[in-house]
C-alpha cells in the first residue's frame, strides 16, 4: 500500500519490502529494506529503477529513498495510533518531478474488530518537481482480514496538483508476522485505461537480533 500505517516493526529487527510494478508502458523495481535500532525509529534505506521518459527515449534511472518514522502512540487493538514520518529522494539522473525530494506526513492508524479490520490516513507535505514546489499530501486506505491471515486492501492517494490514484488488491502472510507476499491493480482518476497498473510485491521480516 502507498498510503502507510502508524505501526513500526518489533525493536531489534529488520525488514525488506520489495516490489514489481507492470505500468502500461513500463516497469519500476523497489527494494527497501529498514531496521528499528531504537525501539521507536524505523530507519529505511533502499532504491527503485523507475522509467523515464528524456525527450521521447525511453529509459531508466536508478533512486534512492531515505526515510525515518516515529510514533506518539503505539496500536493496541480497538484503538488507534499516530507518529510521524520524514524523507527525501535522490535521483541519478533525470526526470527528478516524477517523485517527492523531500516529504513528511503524519500517520494514523485505527483498528477495528478485533484487528480484523484496519483503517490507515496520512497527512503530509512535500517539496517535488525538476522546479521544485511545495505541496499537500494526503491518502486514506483500509484492510479488512477476509480469512485468516488474508487480508483485502483498497487506498487512493494522491496531492494538490495532480489526480489522485486508487488501488486494490489483497495481502497474505504466508508465514505468520516473517513473510508476506500482496497483489495489486491500480489507476489515476479519469484514465482507467492508459494509466492501470498491476504490482507484486514480498515482505519479510527478521526475529529481534539488534541488541
Amino acid at each position: 500500500m502507498v498510503v502507510d500505517d502508524a505501526r513500526v516493526i518489533d525493536a531489534g529487527s529488520c525488514q525488506l519490502e520489495t516490489w514489481r510494478r507492470n505500468n502500461r508502458d513500463s516497469k519500476e523495481t523497489w527494494a527497501l529494506p529498514g531496521c528499528n535500532p531504537t525501539g521507536n525509529l524505523e530507519l529505511t534505506l533502499g532504491s527503485a529503477e523507475l522509467p523515464v521518459d528524456d525527450l521521447g527515449l525511453r529509459s531508466t534511472t536508478r533512486t534512492v529513498q531515505m526515510q525515518g518514522k516515529t510514533l506518539f502512540r503505539n496500536l493496541e487493538t480497538n484503538s488507534y495510533s499516530y507518529g510521524l514520518a520524514a524523507g527525501g529522494v535522490v535521483r541519478s539522473r533525470g526526470a527528478a518531478d516524477q517523485v517527492p525530494n523531500y516529504y513528511a506526513y503524519l500517520p494514523l492508524t485505527r483498528s477495528l474488530l478485533d484487528d480484523r479490520w484496519f483503517v490507515h490516513a496520512n497527512l503530509g507535505v512535500q517539496r517535488a518537481g525538476a522546479n521544485p514546489q511545495n505541496g499537500m499530501t494526503y491518502g486514506i486506505g483500509t484492510e479488512y482480514e477476509i480469512i485468516p491471515r488474508v487480508f483485502a486492501m483498497v487506498e487512493t492517494y494522491g496531492d494538490n496538483h495532480q489526480r489522485n490514484s486508487y488501488q486494490g488488491g489483497v495481502r497474505a502472510w504466508i508465514v505468520p508476522n516473517r513473510v508476506q507476499i500482496d497483489a495489486t491493480v491500480g489507476t489515476i482518476a479519469g484514465d482507467y485505461g492508459g494509466s492501470r497498473w498491476f504490482s507484486i510485491g514480498l515482505r519479510l521480516l527478521s526475529p529481534s537480533f539488534l541488541k
